[in-house]
């Protein structure tokens, strides 16, 4: 890594579209979901980072069972953002939600500026 550079943006430039999505695909398809959704409607993938890493990092206080179940939640509502996750966590939402209940990514609504998971390989 460049040593001139500041170490938050050598800590940035660790991270990439597929990596995220290699990390939340290993949680659950709806944290796949909501972490795409989080790349894809961004002019830049790396404009979504901040919001992928708050959501992914909901693992270490809640671990991947209620992180999964949130994500399901929050792309149920149409609201897959970090916020909703975060709100949805704390008051304790998705404890109300089977954990039987599948989700796919195809449940999140249609958007003009998606690109597609093609567009990162």
């Amino acid at each position: 890594q460049p040593h001139h550079m500041p170490e938050s943006h050598r800590r940035h430039s660790e991270w990439s579209p597929h990596r995220f999505l290699s990390w939340a695909r290993k949680i659950g398809p709806a944290t796949h979901t909501v972490v795409r959704h989080q790349l894809e409607n961004r002019p830049h993938p790396e404009h979504g980072y901040r919001a992928c890493l708050g959501i992914l990092h909901q693992v270490r206080h809640y671990g991947n069972e209620r992180l999964e179940r949130a994500c399901v939640q929050a792309v149920k509502i149409g609201s897959p953002t970090y916020k909703s996750i975060a709100s949805i966590l704390k008051k304790g939402l998705d404890r109300h939600l089977s954990s039987q209940e599948p989700m796919l990514e195809h449940d999140l609504p249609d958007h003009g500026n998606l690109r597609g998971s093609g567009y990162y390989h």
